[in-house]
C-alpha cells in the first residue's frame, strides 16, 4: 500500500464511477481496477461493490476511506512541517461549494489568497450546497461555504462572510402562479412550491408553512437552488432561495420576490471546516485570509 493508491481509492470514493476517476487521475481503467483489487487483497475485504457502470461504497469501504483521509492528512501535514519557514508554502487546498459560491463569496477570499500564497494550488469542486457540512466531516474537503446550521457540530468551526435574507420568488411569466401571488392574501395552500430537497432553507420553509398550520403543496422537490430559479422562472411554482443567489443569477429579470409575512430568518454563509484541518499551514493560511477580510 502507498500513498498513489490511497490517492486513487479516495477518488474512487468520491466518484464512485471507475472512468471518472480514471480519466481525472490519468490512469487506465483496467490498471485502476487492478489497483483496487490489490488493496482489497491486502486488507481482506471488499472495499466497493460495482458493477460495468458504478461503484459503491461496503461498510469496511466506508471505515477505510476514513482511515486512509486520515492517512493522507497526516502526511500532508507531516510534509508541510518540514518546510522551512523561509520556503514559500505551496501545496493544495481542497474546497467544496455551489457554483452561485464561487463567484460570489469567494471571488474576493481567492484574490486575496492568490496574491499572498501563489504557489498554492486550489482544488475546487462545485455542487449542491446542502451537503456542505458533510463533506468537511467526511474529510472530502479542507474548507467548503455553507449556511451556517441551526447547532454546528462541536468538531466543525464556521467563519460568517455575509448575511443574506431567504427570499419567497414567483414568476414574472404569466401564469397560473403568477395570478395566485398578486392576489392580497396568497391562497398558500394552492401555491405549487419548487423546494431544495434538503438544504437549510427547506427546513425554514417547512417550519413557516408548519406555523401557518399549512401543508405546502409541492410541485417540485430540487437538488440547489439554481434549479429552483429555472422552473420558477417558467411558471411552474414559488420557491426559496437566499436572496444573494437571485441578485447574481442570469434569471433575475424574470423573476419577483414575492412581499411574505412573516420573513423568513436570514442565512448566514460563510466557510466551514472540520478544527483538525487548522494543524495544516495550507489550511490555517486560507483560514487567516477570512479573518484579515473580516478586520478590515
Amino acid at each position: 500500500m502507498n500513498y498513489r493508491t490511497l490517492e486513487l481509492f479516495l477518488h474512487l470514493a468520491k466518484t464512485l464511477h471507475f472512468g471518472k476517476t480514471s480519466r481525472a487521475c490519468y490512469i487506465s481503467p483496467s490498471a485502476l481496477s487492478r489497483t483496487i483489487q490489490r488493496l482489497e487483497e491486502e486488507i481482506g475485504h471488499k472495499l466497493f461493490l460495482r458493477d460495468n457502470r458504478s461503484a459503491q461504497l461496503t461498510t469496511i469501504g466506508v471505515k477505510f476511506r476514513h482511515y486512509a483521509q486520515g492517512v493522507m492528512d497526516d502526511w500532508k501535514q507531516f510534509h508541510n512541517s518540514l518546510m522551512k519557514e523561509d520556503k514559500i508554502l505551496s501545496g493544495e487546498l481542497r474546497l467544496y461549494c455551489s457554483v452561485t459560491a464561487s463567484y460570489t463569496v469567494l471571488t474576493d477570499l481567492f484574490r486575496r489568497f492568490r496574491l499572498k500564497y501563489p504557489a498554492i494550488h486550489i482544488r475546487l469542486e462545485t455542487g449542491d450546497a446542502a451537503g456542505s457540512i458533510e463533506r468537511v466531516q467526511d474529510g472530502m474537503a479542507d474548507v467548503t461555504v455553507a449556511a451556517c446550521p441551526k447547532k454546528l457540530p462541536v468538531n466543525l468551526l464556521f467563519k460568517t462572510i455575509t448575511k443574506t435574507p431567504l427570499v419567497f420568488i414567483g414568476p414574472v411569466v404569466p401564469s397560473d402562479v403568477t395570478s395566485l401571488t398578486e392576489r392580497s392574501d396568497i391562497p398558500w395552500k394552492e401555491v405549487p412550491m419548487i423546494l431544495a430537497e434538503q438544504a437549510l432553507s427547506r427546513k425554514r420553509v417547512n417550519g413557516w408553512f408548519a406555523k401557518k398550520g399549512i401543508k405546502p403543496n409541492i410541485y417540485a422537490e430540487v437538488a440547489g437552488h439554481e434549479a429552483i430559479l429555472s422552473m420558477v422562472r417558467l411558471g411552474c411554482g414559488v420557491g426559496v432561495v437566499p436572496k444573494l443567489v437571485l441578485e447574481k443569477s442570469s434569471l433575475k429579470e424574470e423573476l419577483r420576490i414575492l412581499d411574505v409575512k412573516p420573513a423568513l430568518k436570514p442565512y448566514s454563509v460563510g466557510l466551514c471546516l472540520h478544527k483538525n484541518r487548522l494543524a495544516s499551514p495550507i489550511v490555517r493560511a486560507f483560514w487567516n485570509i477570512i479573518e484579515d477580510t473580516n478586520n478590515d
